[in-house]
């Protein structure tokens, strides 16, 4: 070990095995260290303290000697400056034994019930090109990586593409991104080019008050629909005529062409209007025959090939006969209510966004789909015993949270409300966990099954299904 300037440096330490949140783990000292970087385990590398505590350290490793053989070749060149694909330089399938793992820490550490066997993990078809929305930043402060800078050459400021890592101020301008299908490559690229030739200012992130082009999202969807939005901050009609015109005449496969002025501090754009230039302002997903509308502003699963695989497995761990009354919780733009109203009697969707609310309403709609009611609000107030009492007590709960889990007071609920069966779907085992092991007051588990929606990351997503003792 040696210091450097403030900071701590350890010399040859062999990573020893994978962490959560696609790091990995040592120990030095008997002192857990925590490591960020493209390792894997069996590398050997130098490590940077960044933060040390009484039971921790976590660091950033450099000098690394990839000697381990969980490693596989790397397809991205922008790998180990971006912040998306963490995983890219880890065998596939050692990065489905070690999310199964991670669901299995993960219930057996903190739920702590009686598990069935853990069923493998429900693999990927495609491993890249699976993404159907892309977010891309404008920005006049551009990364540049060590070889860059040290190739002498002069690069211009200005980049379209990725935020790196812990950087809210510094974009990673991107040449090729493997995530989402063509044409969006081609978009964001022909974007990039067409508005440098013109001179129309990038956003500056820092002084809040310069810049045009902040924003750029393209949404695909399975039925070849393609949706593009482009944010404009403090910009001339003129620039906003120029840009659109452009991309209506060079991609006519665009489907719907929109834009947003923001003048806000951040990108978000729930609450301001988006401008459809050309086509319609949706675009349209497909699923056993069934429709679904996903509008600019509309959640919509953003691997949709693993997301069928995920709601069917949904739907057969709901078990439905054709006469059940079912409650499905977090329901979104109702994809999944929808998805299982053919096999219930009748479903009711709560969803906190009032605006998914509509889109689930037009979901059914247009797929003439009228055993479905949705209702939004505030989950931890809507489903109440009130509500219960009022709509009916469920047969069956199909619930899909945020990362943050269920409140305590809607997992009280159900167990007062007692289901005969609960469907758990959950993007973060830890918070599901810990529901879990509420619910275990009156409910078994009986079925557990992992699924990977996001190859080359971290992210795991796990179905569990809950029968009433």
């Amino acid at each position: 070990m040696k210091k450097k300037k403030e900071n701590t440096i350890f010399e040859n330490v062999l990573v020893e095995d994978f962490a959560s949140d696609a790091k990995c783990i040592s120990r030095i000292d008997d002192k857990v260290i925590f490591i960020e970087g493209p390792v894997a385990p069996g590398d050997t590398v130098d490590l940077r303290v960044m933060k040390s505590k009484k039971s921790f350290m976590e660091a950033v490793a450099f000098n690394i000697r990839p000697e381990s053989k969980y490693r596989t070749e790397v397809t991205c060149q922008h790998f180990g400056t971006c912040g998306g694909c963490k995983w890219q330089h880890i065998d596939y399938q050692i990065q489905m034994d070690f999310k199964t793992r991670q669901v299995t820490d993960a219930l057996q550490r903190i739920a702590k019930v009686k598990l069935p066997e853990i069923k493998p993990i429900f693999p990927s078809a495609d491993m890249f090109y699976y993404r159907n929305k892309l977010e891309y930043t404008f920005s006049q402060n551009r990364w540049l990586t060590k070889e860059q800078m040290d190739s002498g050459e002069e690069f211009s400021r200005n980049a379209l593409g990725f935020h790196i890592p812990r950087r809210f101020d510094k974009i990673l301008d991107i040449e090729k991104c493997y995530l989402q299908p063509d044409p969006s490559n081609a978009i964001r690229l022909e974007l990039r080019a067409f508005t440098q030739k013109h001179n129309l200012d990038y956003y500056e992130q820092i002084k809040q008050e310069k810049g045009a082009l902040r924003n750029l999202i393209i949404r695909t969807a399975n039925t070849g629909d393609l949706m593009v939005i482009v944010q404009f901050a403090y910009c001339q009609p003129e620039d906003i005529d120029l840009v659109m015109n452009h991309l209506a005449l060079k991609f006519p496969e665009i489907t719907s062409l929109n834009y947003i002025i923001n003048t806000k501090g951040n990108d978000t754009f729930f609450d301001l209007e988006v401008v459809n230039v050309k086509g319609l302002p949706y675009i349209v997903e497909e699923m056993e025959g069934l429709l679904f509308r996903v509008g600019p502003k509309s959640f919509f699963q953003t691997n949709s090939k693993q997301a069928f695989e995920l709601y069917k497995i949904t739907r057969e761990y709901a078990d439905l006969q054709g006469d059940e009354f079912v409650y499905d919780l977090y329901t979104g733009t109702g994809t999944i209510a929808n998805f299982v109203a053919r096999q219930a009697k009748k479903v009711i969707g709560l969803e906190y966004v009032e605006m998914a609310v509509e889109d689930a309403k037009v979901n059914s709609k247009i797929n003439n789909i009228t055993n479905t009611e949705f209702y939004a609000g505030d989950m931890r107030k809507l489903l109440s015993y009130d509500f219960v009492s009022q709509h009916g007590r469920p047969d069956t709960v199909i619930t899909d949270p945020p990362r943050a889990g269920m409140d305590e007071p809607v997992v009280r609920v159900l167990l007062e409300a007692a289901p005969k069966r609960i469907v758990y779907v959950s993007c973060n085992p830890a918070t599901q966990a810990r529901d879990l092991a509420i619910l275990d007051e009156k409910y078994a588990v009986t079925a557990v099954q992992p699924v990977d929606m996001f190859p080359q990351t971290h992210h795991v997503e796990n179905v569990v299904r809950l029968d009433l003792r």
